[in-house]
């Protein structure tokens, strides 16, 4: 589940970022959301007390590759992005660094912020 709320979070954004498909998010911008995945896997991961299994930014970048012509926007912030960012608050409120960096400005280049 926790994977899911990673691909969606961190395709959507990215692609708003850019204004491109999935599939354009996938190989043109690559590094960038591996990048992003990776970030918030970690966050989640260690908010839930759980372990996810290596190759997850493969995994999502095989998945986005299935489908490419989905298009971007960043939506349902409240279950999608705000997860995310409210572990980013909530570091924040307890004097901790933020665990998702580049989501966070991501979020505020876009406006979803």
């Amino acid at each position: 589940m926790l994977e899911k709320l990673v691909w969606i979070s961190a395709f959507m954004v990215v692609g708003a970022k850019h204004k491109v498909s999935v599939g354009e998010v996938e190989s043109r911008h690559k590094q960038e959301v591996s990048e992003l995945i990776t970030e918030l896997a970690a966050a989640g991961a260690d908010a839930l007390g759980v372990q996810l299994e290596s190759g997850v930014v493969e995994r999502l970048n095989a998945y986005a590759r299935s489908v490419a012509h989905f298009p971007t926007a960043v939506k349902e912030f409240e279950w999608r992005n705000g997860y995310f960012y409210g572990l980013t608050q909530q570091a924040l409120q307890q004097g901790r660094p933020d665990p998702c960096l580049k989501h966070t400005a991501l979020l505020k280049e876009v406006k979803a912020i």
